[in-house]
């Protein structure tokens, strides 16, 4: 399909946005308010700003974004509008939660059970968002067991590198636990990427032009049914080349490595380099995180393509 970069933008930045928030929640609930009121703001809105821009970003997207809206009243059937939803819904624990958590003094009690819903919800709204595409039935590669737990994973990878880039700027860079989780994360990310893709290159055909006809056996195309490519043709049959595809997941796969590499080396460090080394590691898991998901959308083969000289998808 032909990436839209309104959706690329959407499920990136508010990805990092939910992981960073998760995270953020669960920082909250086990070591209670935070230990620099800045750290904490800053963060706070870093997380919130980033899904905002993503949500937003989203409605660039649509014929009609004014109607935007009517989305949420379809969340019986539909994983966009669950998404919606929930996607506003998490504004409310999570403004509570920002503000307890930077405020002194506050209820501990309180301050966790804010932060474990903050960080469920922000989960579950990520779930919403990649059972959106792999709920998908026509598009075989989104149908994939791995659509999921690869967005659920990017979130908290790029999520856990925002928030040890934060810590190192503000002097906490060298909290264990942190730094282990943002390292375990983009392993997890780069194999599960990995797999993935192993896995939709070896998948088997599902759909032939025969099974498009209702005429089954082996039907091939004796015209083009159009003279001219048309909007369906550039959608949903948009191409990229094999060896484009191989260079572009080989620049994913170098830059989860070398933010790995600068994560670990932002750990052993605390002077001065410490801060420099984990935002380079920000831009490269973006890069990296931005690629995957064009990629995600450029080779994916919408059934409509067996109309259109497409022998099987």
């Amino acid at each position: 399909m032909h990436p839209a970069y309104s959706v690329i933008l959407f499920t990136t930045a508010s990805g990092a946005g939910y992981g960073l928030l998760a995270l953020l929640g669960l920082t909250g609930a086990s070591h209670g308010s935070a230990s620099d009121f800045w750290f904490g703001a800053v963060s706070m809105l870093v997380a919130l700003g980033l899904i905002t821009a993503g949500l937003l970003s989203s409605t660039f997207h649509l014929g009609h974004p004014e109607r935007a809206w009517r989305a949420f009243s379809q969340w019986r059937s539909s994983w966009l509008s669950r998404e919606g939803v929930l996607a506003v819904a998490t504004y409310v624990p999570a403004c509570l939660f920002g503000l307890l958590w930077v405020l002194p003094g506050s209820n501990e009690t309180l301050l966790a059970v804010l932060g474990i819903i903050t960080a469920i919800l922000a989960m579950v709204t990520v779930i919403c968002t990649a059972m959106i595409y792999a709920s998908l039935a026509t598009i075989r590669a989104w149908r994939h067991w791995l659509v999921v737990p690869v967005y659920v994973i990017f979130s908290i990878a790029t999520g856990a590198v925002l928030l040890f880039a934060l810590a190192s700027v503000f002097g906490r860079s060298g909290i264990p636990a942190l730094g282990v989780i943002t390292i375990v994360a983009l392993v997890l990310a780069g194999i599960a990427k990995l797999v993935y893709w192993i896995g939709i290159d070896n998948m088997k055909p599902i759909y032939t032009m025969g099974d498009a006809t209702g005429l089954g056996g082996d039907v091939r195309q004796w015209e083009l049914p159009h003279t001219s490519e048309n909007y369906i043709q550039s959608e949903m049959g948009f191409r990229v080349a094999r060896k484009h595809a191989r260079k572009l997941r080989m620049i994913v796969g170098a830059c989860l490595l070398a933010a790995l590499v600068l994560v670990w080396a932002a750990f052993g460090f605390e002077g001065d380099a410490a801060p420099v080394f984990a935002v380079l590691a920000v831009l490269l898991v973006s890069v990296a995180a931005v690629v995957e998901r064009w990629l995600f959308f450029a080779q994916a083969r919408h059934v409509v393509s067996l109309f259109y000289g497409e022998q099987s998808v």
